[in-house]
């Protein structure tokens, strides 16, 4: 497919004070390549999807390209992230390298990688009170007073473990670099199919974390919790918990697709960015 026949949505995060800026130019561009279906500034996706664009630009960083993906729910568009944030981990674009590469973001599919997404349910005196999905990970967290809680944890129906400590973190490979990391747990290949399991701080010296297969059901119950106990996606929305709720997760029926930037290897984010398997210096 030929350039001029692709659509695109252009979408910017209205608290990046540049954001405004960096998409007038790139819609612009755009406008002399393809079909510009619509731009805007915010980070709700359904409007962009209604368009029915090929691709959506997104401007801003990380967190803006999780809420996108979150928004769009099943009518996933490949997304272009376009770093104008901190870390750029996900969008994986700079300006000048998406003005470079444009064309064969537009066009070439075999860019496109899949991620996958979770369905997060939460059920309180067996009715569901929330529903969404994550991107990264859906993370429990003690929160004040600040005491161990205790969690009965399920898979495929059958009972795995109940841990105590300071929570609990399901995540998908792509969020294995985010909080997961951060509480010690693995670093996991973006495509692998599987769902990452880490006890935060457990209060045990057997709760490590498990890597399980992403058709997998996690049950989680709130055996004993605190007042400021809270499931939070993406470190973007948090639901309250009491004793006895169910979080219940699984993949979601739809995976996230985002357009790798064809600049770079693989692992070129991981070790630039994250600095990973770097040897000790002597400075």
């Amino acid at each position: 497919m030929s350039n001029s026949n692709r659509r695109v949505y252009f979408l910017g995060n209205p608290d990046k004070k540049n954001a405004a800026g960096v998409l007038a130019d790139l819609k612009a561009l755009a406008a002399t390549r393809c079909e510009v279906v619509g731009a805007a500034l915010g980070h709700d996706g359904k409007g962009a999807a209604a368009a029915r664009p090929d691709r959506i630009v997104v401007i801003g960083g990380d967190g803006t390209l999780i809420g996108v993906a979150r928004s769009l729910g099943e009518m996933q568009i490949p997304l272009i992230g376009v770093n104008v944030g901190k870390l750029g981990f996900l969008a994986e674009f700079s300006v000048e390298e998406l003005t470079h590469h444009f064309d064969r973001a537009m066009t070439d599919d075999s860019l496109i990688r899949r991620r996958t997404v979770l369905q997060v349910t939460i059920e309180r005196g067996g009715q569901v009170t929330d529903r969404t999905l994550a991107i990264n990970d859906c993370v429990i967290q003690a929160g004040p007073p600040f005491r161990i809680i205790r969690l009965g944890i399920a898979i495929n129906g059958e009972h795995l473990t109940r841990v105590g400590g300071d929570g609990l973190i399901v995540c998908t490979p792509s969020g294995s670099t985010a909080h997961n990391l951060s509480a010690g747990g693995p670093i996991m290949q973006p495509d692998v199919d599987a769902i990452i399991l880490t006890p935060l701080c457990p209060h045990s010296l057997t709760h490590k974390p498990l890597v399980i297969g992403r058709e997998s059901v996690i049950e989680i119950v709130a055996d004993a919790v605190n007042e400021g106990t809270t499931a939070i996606i993406d470190g973007q929305v948090s639901f309250p918990l009491r004793n006895g709720d169910r979080i219940n997760v699984r993949r979601f029926s739809t995976d996230c697709l985002l357009v790798r930037n064809p600049q770079y290897a693989k692992w070129h984010k991981l070790i630039t960015k994250l600095h990973w398997g770097q040897s000790p210096t002597n400075d």
